[in-house]
């Protein structure tokens, strides 16, 4: 009864998260479509100066030929030309200016010290000379939106009456002084009274009207056709085997401008939106088929599932983002990011794939979708390859440099393709490459991000961990140095043999660093840490020492545990030994004591046993390691007995069942631990 409850818990536990699972699907196809922009897609690709593989093309409706960049911009030149900055006219300046100088005159006049049989003329010549001035008009030249010469027309608007005048015909405010100093020397008067009278009275009348001037240039801007000429309907645009010259370039580009402009305008926007969800699906689906089939461990792992779906949906918003704010070039979007971010955290088979179906989604919506996808799929592999094996930080500059690379000679291949000329080559359009790369940098931080989030263990995070410098391997260094260097025997000995079967070399290394740092407890309870021939376990029962030696297990998990190590790593710690026997004891006691009863389990490991090779291969590597230092005159037969006799065990003992561990594997193992124990001691081998 109590085995089919928990049979049926577990089968409740399966169906919510199977449940789980395609709600994250759910929402992350809907997530995707609710991004892309809803917009039909033109079936037809081309470039300028590219031969037309496809059927002829007819025209199915009349539709306008559109102006070319450079016509616009020179119409639009044009058209600014003919407007000239407007300046209202204020006739209460020369009013206010010529009373207030009036006012000055008769205050200062006094204390001039001239006759006063002059004053009337001092007077008279004043405001002339003012009226001239300000019935010429007063203005301040190099305004905003305006020529930066001294020479050029403008239009003055005197109550709504507007008249065309030209500023070498008007005063500035130090034309104006220039012209009273002409003046005033001309009619022999005392230039240093009026001059500074009449310069205090210099205020502009003509007042530049910026928003009457912007909205003019604003008009006529929008004035301008953006057309010239009609395609009619059955007419030819092109045949199958031409060349696309700047014509028939120019009227597809209109094609496609009308087609899609009448399709956003009366397409169904559902249908479009069945469309995608259709491809997204599909793109969808055959990623979870594929994590279905070749990585199990991940779709059983709805957390890692969610992880994977999450970088797809930000990396296809980032690209409906970057089309919908109309960004200059889509290839400054780090694309490679997703290849690197998945490579770093799971594999390269993965990573690949994802990069694929990624690529394959933002091709319907990036301008030549082909050449998109070559650009993107050779960095993405190049990308993936270049970190195949993650060992150090400074992979990530070179990786970066290598798709660089890439591009650069990507680029210059299609270049050569479609100009046919190096002197034609656009270079600055490969700067968005450059940037992308930059951009990809930021996978590092991002990584940093997941792990933590998603609690999983990186290559990044197990290279910091394989560094001999770090604290609990200081510690144990210190503490128990037989332990310390028996770890990193078995670090190589698994490592290499991983390598040669295929998992995770340096999960390994990792593992096998830690996987006896619970021995730091009680360092001298255990042979490799014992010197001078003290041994205290010949104080103890032999129940003691077997529950000491155990105990190594779970005080690893709890110091591992206290120093944050990843759950991969603690792993190593749990299954190192399986469900074994601590045998030396057992069967001490059995000798000892035949005719006692003894519960077996007390000198059995608690388990679980390994379940993947890697655990396999550290538990096979950790077994021999130890044993090979107990032969007093190793030779070839003597450790070649020794490491068939371990492996053997373990595989009778069950321990190899769930690791995934073929016989041809342990074939494999056991050759390579033969051919490393024989040169830690120096075994010569005969031929």
């Amino acid at each position: 009864m109590a085995k089919f409850s928990i049979s049926r818990q577990r089968a409740v536990v399966r169906k919510y998260a199977v449940g789980v699972k395609f709600l994250l699907i759910l929402l992350c196809v809907f997530l995707i479509i609710l991004a892309l922009p809803k917009q039909t897609k033109f079936r037809y690709e081309f470039e300028k100066g590219r031969i037309w593989n496809q059927k002829e093309l007819i025209a199915p409706y009349n539709f306008a030929i559109l102006k070319t960049s450079a016509e616009l911009e020179k119409d639009q030149e044009a058209a600014l030309q003919n407007i000239s900055p407007v300046y209202q006219l204020n006739e209460d300046v020369q009013r206010q200016q010529v009373e207030g100088f009036v006012n000055d005159f008769n205050l200062k006049w006094a204390s001039a010290g001239l006759p006063d049989k002059v004053k009337s003329r001092y007077l008279e010549m004043g405001r002339t000379l003012l009226n001239h001035v300000y019935a010429t008009g007063l203005i301040t030249l190099g305004l905003k939106n305006q020529p930066a010469t001294d020479n050029y027309n403008v239009t003055a608007v005197n109550k709504n009456v507007a008249s065309a005048k030209n500023t070498s015909g008007l005063f500035t405010k130090e034309k104006a002084v220039t012209y009273f100093e002409q003046e005033l020397t001309l009619h022999n008067v005392d230039k240093a009274f009026m001059l500074d009278l009449l310069q205090n009275r210099l205020q502009n009348n003509l007042i530049y009207d910026d928003k009457l001037t912007s909205r003019l240039k604003r008009d006529a801007l929008d004035n301008i056709s953006t057309t010239q000429g009609m395609v009619q309907k059955d007419e030819v645009i092109i045949t199958k085997g031409s060349v696309i010259n700047d014509e028939v370039y120019q009227k597809l580009v209109s094609y496609k401008k009308y087609f899609e402009d009448s399709a956003r305008a009366n397409g169904n926007r559902w249908q479009v939106f069945f469309g995608q969800f259709l491809l997204v699906s599909l793109t969808i689906t055959l990623l979870i088929i594929f994590l279905r089939l070749f990585r199990k461990d991940i779709y059983q792992n709805n957390r890692l599932v969610g992880l994977i779906l999450l970088v797809i949906t930000a990396m296809l918003a980032t690209l409906s983002g970057a089309i919908m704010l109309q960004i200059p070039n889509l290839y400054y979007i780090p694309y490679c990011i997703v290849p690197i971010i998945i490579r770093i955290l799971f594999d390269t088979r993965l990573a690949l794939n994802i990069h694929l179906l990624v690529i394959l989604i933002a091709g319907f919506y990036v301008p030549n979708s082909f050449e998109f996808a070559f650009y993107e799929i050779t960095a993405g592999m190049v990308s993936i390859y270049s970190i195949k094996n993650l060992l150090r930080r400074g992979q990530f500059l070179t990786s970066a440099l290598i798709i660089t690379l890439n591009y650069f000679a990507a680029f210059v291949g299609i270049s050569f393709i479609r100009e046919g000329d190096i002197s034609s080559i656009e270079w600055l359009e490969f700067f968005p490459f450059v940037v992308s790369v930059m951009l990809t940098l930021l996978a590092y931080p991002l990584i940093y991000a997941f792990e933590k989030a998603f609690r999983i263990t990186s290559d990044l995070t197990l290279i910091e961990l394989t560094n001999t410098n770090a604290a609990l391997l200081r510690e144990m260094a210190f503490k128990a140095p037989g332990t310390f260097q028996h770890s990193l025997q078995v670090a190589n000995l698994a490592e290499n043999a991983i390598y040669s079967i295929g998992g995770n070399a340096l999960l390994v290394r990792a593992g096998a660093l830690y996987h006896d740092i619970g021995k730091m407890e009680n360092p001298l309870y255990f042979i490799e840490n014992q010197t001078a021939g003290f041994n205290p376990h010949d104080k103890l029962s032999y129940e003691e020492s077997a529950q000491i030696i155990i105990r190594h297990v779970r005080k690893g998990v709890e110091m591992a545990g206290r120093a944050n190590l990843p759950d991969d790593i603690i792993n190593f710690i749990r299954t190192h030994h399986g469900n074994t026997r601590v045998d030396y004891f057992y069967q001490s006691f059995l000798k000892n004591f035949p005719e006692k009863f003894i519960d077996e389990n007390i000198f059995r490991y608690p388990g679980p046993i390994p379940f993947s090779k890697e655990t396999g291969v550290l538990m096979l590597a950790d077994s021999v390691e130890a044993a090979s230092r107990s032969i007093k005159e190793p030779d070839a037969k003597s450790i070649s007995d020794l490491v068939d006799r371990i492996v053997n065990y373990k595989l009778n003992q069950n321990q190899l069942k769930d690791s995934d561990i073929t016989l041809k594997d342990l074939e494999t193992i056991k050759t390579i631990f033969k051919r490393m124990l024989m040169s830690i001691y120096h075994v010569r081998i005969d031929y």
